[in-house]
């Protein structure tokens, strides 16, 4: 019962003594000051000294002293010494610290935490001021503080598991808090009491200029200094600089650069906005070479700081709706050129492509970005593996050919270091080191619209109406998803540009996706992570422990997902099928019809929902838990089952018929009972799948209901070749044992088996209502051949139902002509860009292979090795001959390409991951499968060799040609 007092003491006791404004109440006794109203607004020490001077700041520090020791010595009391409810004392006052008193609490927990454990605050001050001292940089020391005393606790405490997460959750609580408030010693040095001046400047840093090895911020540096210090610390060759502040005046730091002739200094702007994915401001500001003396450097810095305010300058800044903020100054060690010049790490020009245009010449870089002199124009052409790297040129001129390659090499990765975002690359070689003196974006190539993901979600070209129904359904769930990610940091964030169309296809907004999971906590490329099986890069610490109840939010949704799927299933999903399959959608008049259609759709964008969170669950756990693809049972999907059911039944079918002719299968099997029996199942089964078609996701696409013809083939084909697995045992039950490995991530699975049936046949029923309207609308002429419906959207279709715009219905004949033509124009073009670069691409170019025997690089997607010949497929109308010898080249694996891969040898796509439909079946069946491999379909001929690895993601082309 004492105990219990204890804690209801600490936790009721500690948050009001943090919360006692005693900063506040000093302050305001000696100098009649009140913090709230001053500076930052924040009751702090560093405030205290700052407004109220060194005797207010002594006081200050005395009053925070006593509120920390006195939490720790009221848990003492109840808990004898060195106990965790020590800790929890400390997080208790500085949680009432932060929610009332508005102060973060450093010094309650120094001094607190020193007489909790004075080893443990002995070591960490010790550090703190040496790297105080060296590094110079308050930031990196008082968030490497936190860092280091929850590391000590578990070193030194490792068996008081409670006390150590006691530790690290105090550690987070602050690091959080440090985010939330401002710091006053982040308030210019100049505005302080001038007794607290030299303190202040030296833990303000204002000694001396910010080192650009400094972790800077964009918001107070610019991006151009932000960008060079993110360099410089992942390790690249940035020459050494400073910069100095907005707010900051050079005569205080003047003294630190030693500028000379030996040594001479380039001062360049930095200004915020400046070199931003929004704007480059190239050639706007001010940058001033060859600074030998002090003199020289007081007045390029003033020169710099004035061209913020030229007159081109601000009228640059008003055209693009930028703010006026302010300009940083980098300072650098100037590089004494051999050669220089800019690489684009995309042609500009051209907006596609993997071209890397390099502009090169003797001497500095300034000549090259000014104009006045023409550079040497090169192309480059990377090819990068986990094996090797190959550069090849176009162009030739006075400058090294090897260097020119390793300028290009230079460029490449760094697009690749920010998230594929196209780079402008300033850079210039002093005959030993090839330094980076700039990166920025491309500002006109973006957004960048990708085809990953989006080529297997949406495969194909897609007819408007198909678009016009996706579309909203999946930037709305997409919005949903993240929006309970990220609160009310969503705001700014315009969910209806994640998904767009090119060339008729589906492109996802890369851009886009990027800032939404970097303000989620997540890397640019998790997406990619969680539907593909990319690399996953770790997101920072502080990022993802602000962004924890966001995440939180997204888990309870995840862990209940399989519950509200079983709920909707049955009060939402099996109704609206029910009513849906007992109503004769052919006598239904428009109105009717258009009623039916917007009853699917409701049922549509809950099955959207599930659609997408399902997968990317399964992919979650899969990762989590580290099964691998072949302990996984996708026995419930779809295209898996409709492949099993029609192997059986072709195994059935060669016992009745063991000699038959294959353009006569179904007239012999009428002959006998036995195969009338045959028949029968067969006819049951397009019943059962019938709702499939060869795109699942496009409802302009015949269902296999419609035309029954593609499983006929499929089905003497399986007569032809298959044969059953061993002792009758499905290859995916001899890897399970019984249920054991199943588990948390089997359940997803047959989850998302479970949510692709429903979802495609609500999509079936969708394009079984809009074909039945446009029977109604042949008849009367309204459109005038098959088809023409899929070429209109869906608000025109309610618009001409409803009669409300005649002047459309005039002129609606012209506008689906117009449309179906840019349809087959976009069909034609067989290789589309996997990534498109700005809002108006161009026409794409035809891609050019680098070598004659190439490797190709692809995802991993189905064990085993495999070498044959070459059959390309772009679509399923003539389904060719395959054996064990064929290796299928095919642009994706939509359900109805899976049972292809039954008589394969082995698979080629151009999209898709490891959880694409192809790679499933793939790994059922044991055929060596590798995805993603760009331009397949164009680079590799019928009949061509090739050896392909499914381990580990490589297709080698050989130019050995036998066609048939």
């Amino acid at each position: 019962m004492f105990e219990l007092w204890g804690a209801l003491t600490i936790l009721i006791v500690c948050p009001l003594l943090g919360a006692l404004p005693l900063i506040a109440w000093i302050t305001y006794a000696l100098t009649g000051k009140q913090l709230a109203k001053l500076g930052t607004g924040n009751i702090s020490v560093s405030a205290a000294f700052y407004h109220g001077g060194k005797l207010v700041g002594i006081l200050a520090v005395l009053s925070e002293a006593f509120k920390g020791i006195t939490a720790v010595l009221i848990a003492r009391a109840f808990f004898g010494e060195g106990s965790t409810w020590e800790l929890i004392a400390l997080i208790a006052l500085v949680i009432g610290r932060y929610s009332i008193g508005r102060g973060a609490g450093t010094t309650n927990v120094v001094w607190g935490f020193l007489v909790h454990d004075p080893l443990v605050a002995g070591f960490t001050t010790f550090l703190a001021a040496i790297s105080f001292t060296v590094l110079q940089s308050k930031q990196l020391v008082k968030f490497g503080v936190l860092l280091l005393f929850p590391l000590f606790v578990a070193v030194l405490h490792f068996e008081d598991f409670p006390r150590v997460i006691a530790a690290v959750s105090l550690a987070g609580l602050l690091g959080w808090i440090y985010t939330k408030i401002p710091d006053d010693l982040n308030l210019p040095a100049q505005g302080a009491k001038s007794e607290s001046k030299p303190m202040l400047e030296f833990l303000g840093g204002e000694t001396r200029p910010i080192a650009l090895g400094e972790d800077l911020d964009e918001a107070k540096v610019g991006h151009k200094a932000a960008a060079l210090s993110q360099l410089k610390r992942w390790g690249y060759p940035v020459p050494k600089g400073w910069v100095i502040n907005p707010n900051q005046d050079p005569e205080e730091v003047i003294d630190f650069f030693q500028p000379s002739e030996l040594s001479p200094l380039v001062v360049r702007s930095s200004a915020i906005g400046e070199d931003s994915e929004q704007a480059s401001a190239a050639g706007q500001y001010e940058t001033v070479l060859n600074v030998t003396s002090e003199q020289q450097l007081k007045e390029a810095i003033a020169q710099v700081r004035a061209s913020y305010d030229q007159p081109a300058a601000v009228q640059y800044r008003r055209d693009r709706g930028l703010p006026d903020q302010a300009m940083a100054v980098l300072i650098q060690q100037q590089v004494q050129s051999v050669y220089s010049g800019v690489a684009f790490s995309r042609d500009p020009i051209t907006q596609q492509g993997d071209a890397i245009v390099i502009e090169a010449l003797p001497g500095s870089a300034s000549q090259v970005v000014s104009g006045r002199v023409t550079p040497e124009q090169y192309r480059a052409f990377v090819v990068e593996t986990e094996n090797f790297s190959s550069v090849q040129l176009e162009g030739t001129g006075r400058v090294p050919q090897a260097l020119i390659k390793q300028v290009a090499l230079l460029t490449r990765r760094l697009e690749k270091r920010y998230h594929g975002i196209p780079q402008d690359i300033e850079w210039s070689y002093d005959g030993q080191t090839l330094w980076v003196l700039q990166a920025r974006p491309i500002t006109t190539l973006l957004p960048i619209w990708t085809r990953k993901i989006a080529a297997e979600v949406i495969p194909g070209v897609i007819h408007p109406l198909t678009w016009s129904v996706n579309r909203p359904l999946t930037c709305g769930v997409w919005g949903e998803i993240f929006t309970v990610g990220l609160g009310d940091r969503v705001l700014g964030l315009d969910f209806t540009e994640t998904a767009t169309l090119h060339y008729s296809r589906a492109y996802f907004n890369a851009s886009l996706l990027g800032q939404i999971f970097l303000r989620m906590g997540l890397p640019p490329e998790s997406l990619e992570f969680l539907t593909r099986g990319d690399r996953f890069t770790k997101p920072p610490l502080l990022s993802t422990l602000r962004n924890i109840p966001g995440l939180l939010r997204l888990v309870r949704r995840e862990m209940d997902l399989e519950t509200e799927f079983k709920r909707d299933y049955r009060e939402k999903f099996i109704p609206v099928l029910s009513q849906l399959a007992h109503e004769p959608v052919q006598e239904l008049e428009p109105s009717q019809l258009l009623a039916r259609i917007d009853m699917i759709l409701e049922a549509l964008r809950l099955a959207t929902y599930y659609s997408i969170f399902a997968p990317l669950s399964a992919a979650i756990r899969q990762g989590i838990f580290r099964v691998k693809d072949g302990q996984i049972d996708n026995s419930v999907a779809p295209e898996v089952a409709v492949l099993r059911s029609l192997s059986a039944l072709a195994q059935n079918a060669k016992q009745v018929l063991p000699e038959f002719e294959p353009e006569k299968v179904f007239e012999q099997l009428e002959t006998t009972p036995e195969g009338q029996n045959v028949l029968y199942d067969f006819n049951e089964l397009l019943q059962d799948y019938g709702y499939l078609s060869e795109v699942g996701t496009d409802i302009a696409v015949p269902t296999w209901k419609e035309d029954p013809e593609y499983v006929k083939q499929l089905f003497v084909q399986l007569m032809q070749g298959n044969e059953p697995p061993t002792d009758g045992v499905d290859p995916i039950n001899q890897v399970f044992s019984g249920k054991r490995k199943r588990g948390n991530v089997q359940r997803r699975v047959d989850l998302k088996g479970r949510v692709t049936e429903v979802y495609s046949r609500l999509l079936a029923e969708l394009r079984w209502s809009f074909v039945a309207l446009e029977q109604i609308w042949l008849k009367s002429s309204f459109l005038k051949q098959t088809g023409d419906i899929f070429f209109l959207e869906l608000d025109e279709i309610g618009s001409l139902v409803a009669a409300a715009d005649a002047e459309f219905s005039s002129q609606l004949e012209k506008l689906v002509q117009n449309r179906r033509s840019q349809f087959e124009q976009d069909s034609e073009i067989n290789q589309v860009p996997l990534l498109v670069y700005g809002h108006t691409p161009p026409h794409p170019l035809t891609p050019s292979p680098l070598y004659s025997d190439q490797v190709l690089q692809g995802i991993p997607a189905s064990h085993g090795q495999a070498e044959g010949q070459v059959r390309v497929l772009r679509n399923l109308k003539n389904i060719p001959e395959i054996n064990k010898e064929t290796i299928l080249v095919v642009p994706y694996t939509d359900s109805a390409w899976a049972p292809l891969l039954v008589r394969a040898g082995g698979l080629i796509a151009e999209a898709g991951g490891r959880l694409s439909h192809g790679a499933i079946v793939a790994r059922e069946y044991g055929i060596p499968a590798v995805m993603d491999v760009r331009g397949a379909t164009w680079l590799m001929q019928d009949g061509q060799r090739v050896r392909i690895d499914g381990s580990r993601g490589i297709v080698e082309l050989s130019n050995d040609l036998r066609p048939e």
